[in-house]
C-alpha cells in the first residue's frame, strides 16, 4: 500500500498516486448532450480514470451509440442507472466512482442510489433543486461513508488558485467589494423547442425555481466563494427576461452582503448579444485589487493602492505562487484553458478519492475540490435568489 509521501504530488497531478487508474461510471453526458464531452475529456486527460461503465442516456438505442463512441463494453453499458448502480456493486472490478451530468430535478434519486450501493459520487450543479435534498444527500454521503463532489471547473484553473493564495495571504488587504458576472448571449433569440438540452433548462420542474441563477449563477457564487474565502449572509434578486420568449429569467442581477459585512454584485445573463463564455471576477481591497476574466484564463491583473500595476501569466516561477504552480502543466506560451481545467477537477477529486480508499489522511490544502458542503451552498444561494425575486427583490437572508 502506499504511504503517504507518496501523495506529495511529487509526480505531477496527473499521475495516479495508486499506480492505477480508478473505476468511473457515468450517468447522463451521451451523444447530444452539451456538457458530456467537457467532463468525458477533463476525465482523460486528468489521467486518474478509465471509464468503464454507463448509463449515457435513458433511451436503449442511444445508450448503446453513446456507449460504443466512448469505448464502454456491452456489457456494461445502461440505459438505466439504477441496474447499472447494481450490477456494478456487485462486481469485483466494478466502479469505484459515477459522474452524474443529468437535468437537475433528477440528481437526487441517482445520487442517492449510487451512494447507497456504496460509491462515490461526483454531480453536476446545482447539486439539486430543493435544500432538503442537498443536506440528505451530505448526511447520506457521510453516513455510507463515501465522498460527494460537485463540479465547479472554473475553480481549477491555476490563476484562480492564484489569486485565492494572494488574497489569503493580504495582498490586497481587507476585502471591501467584489463584482462577478457571468455573460453570454445564447438565449437571445428564442428557445429552439426542438432542442432537447436547452428545454429542459427552461423547465421548472426539471430545473428547479431558477434558469439562469441555477445555470451559471451558481458557477459565480462558489467562484467568489473560493477566491474570497466569504459566503453570502443575505442576498437581494432581480430576474429579467432580456432575450427572447422564455418561461424562465433569462438574466439576474443579485445584489449579496457578505459574510465580512462588504457588499457584492452578481449579473448573470444569457440574452447579451456579442457574449460568450464571460466569466470575471473582481475583488478589491483596502490595499489593492485583483481581476480575472475566464476567456483569458492565464492572466491575472493585480494592482495594488499608489503602486504600479501588475499582471501575472500562468506558469511556473515569476510570481506564480506553489497552490498555482501545482496545477500547471505546460510552460509559459503554450496555452492552458478550461479543458485544464477540468482535468485538473478531476485529478483533485481522483487524489482524494485514492487517498481515501488507500487509508490515508493527504495534507491539508495537497489538493482541493468542490464537495457536497459546496454543493449546498449552491443550492441554497439559488433558492434564496428565487425567494428574493418572489418576494419583490426583498432581502433574503442565507441559512448558515
Amino acid at each position: 500500500m502506499p504511504d503517504r509521501a507518496d501523495f506529495t504530488l511529487s509526480q505531477g497531478l496527473r499521475v495516479p498516486p495508486l499506480g492505477r487508474r480508478l473505476r468511473l461510471g457515468m450517468v447522463g453526458g451521451g451523444r447530444g448532450a452539451i456538457v458530456g464531452p467537457w467532463h468525458r475529456h477533463g476525465i482523460w486527460l486528468s489521467g486518474q480514470w478509465d471509464i468503464v461503465a454507463g448509463a449515457l442516456s435513458g433511451n436503449a438505442e442511444r445508450a448503446a451509440v453513446s456507449a460504443a463512441d466512448w469505448c464502454i463494453p456491452a456489457d456494461r453499458a445502461h440505459s438505466d442507472y439504477r441496474v447499472m448502480a447494481q450490477t456494478e456493486a456487485a462486481r469485483d472490478d466494478g466502479i469505484e466512482a459515477v459522474t452524474i451530468c443529468t437535468p437537475n430535478n433528477s440528481h437526487f434519486d441517482i445520487a442517492r442510489t449510487f451512494l447507497e450501493a456504496g460509491i462515490d459520487v461526483i454531480l453536476d450543479k446545482p447539486m439539486t433543486i430543493t435544500n432538503d435534498e442537498a443536506a440528505a444527500l451530505v448526511a447520506l454521503a457521510a453516513g455510507q461513508g463515501r465522498m460527494l463532489a460537485v463540479t465547479y471547473p472554473y475553480i481549477h484553473h491555476a490563476m484562480i488558485r492564484q489569486a485565492r493564495a494572494m488574497i489569503a495571504a493580504g495582498a490586497i488587504g481587507t476585502i471591501r467589494q467584489v463584482l462577478v458576472e457571468y455573460v453570454q448571449d445564447w438565449a437571445t433569440a428564442p428557445d429552439d423547442p426542438d432542442n432537447g438540452s436547452v428545454a429542459w433548462r427552461r423547465d421548472p420542474a426539471r430545473v428547479g425555481r431558477t434558469s439562469v441563477t441555477g445555470d451559471i449563477g451558481t458557477h459565480a457564487y462558489h467562484l467568489l466563494h473560493h477566491v474570497t474565502g466569504l459566503d453570502a449572509a443575505a442576498v437581494r434578486a432581480d430576474f429579467h427576461l432580456c432575450g427572447g420568449a422564455t418561461a424562465m429569467e433569462d438574466t439576474a442581477f443579485l445584489k449579496l452582503r457578505l459574510t465580512n459585512g462588504a457588499p457584492a454584485q452578481i449579473w448573470v445573463t444569457q440574452a447579451a448579444p456579442g457574449n460568450y463564455c464571460g466569466l470575471r471576477l473582481r475583488v478589491f481591497g483596502d490595499k489593492g485589487g485583483i481581476e480575472w476574466d475566464q476567456e483569458h484564463p492565464e492572466r491575472l491583473h493585480v494592482n495594488r493602492l499608489d503602486a504600479a500595476e501588475q499582471d501575472i501569466i500562468r506558469g511556473q516561477g515569476a510570481g506564480m505562487l506553489p497552490e498555482a504552480a501545482r496545477l500547471t502543466h505546460l510552460p509559459r506560451g503554450h496555452g492552458e484553458a478550461l479543458t485544464d481545467a477540468w482535468a485538473n477537477l478531476y485529478s483533485e477529486i481522483g487524489i482524494a478519492m485514492a487517498a481515501a480508499r488507500a487509508g490515508i489522511d493527504l495534507p491539508e490544502g495537497l489538493v482541493m475540490f468542490p464537495d457536497g458542503r459546496d454543493g449546498l451552498a449552491g443550492v441554497r444561494f439559488m433558492n434564496a435568489c428565487a425567494d428574493s425575486a418572489e418576494a419583490g427583490s426583498d432581502w433574503v437572508a442565507l441559512a448558515a
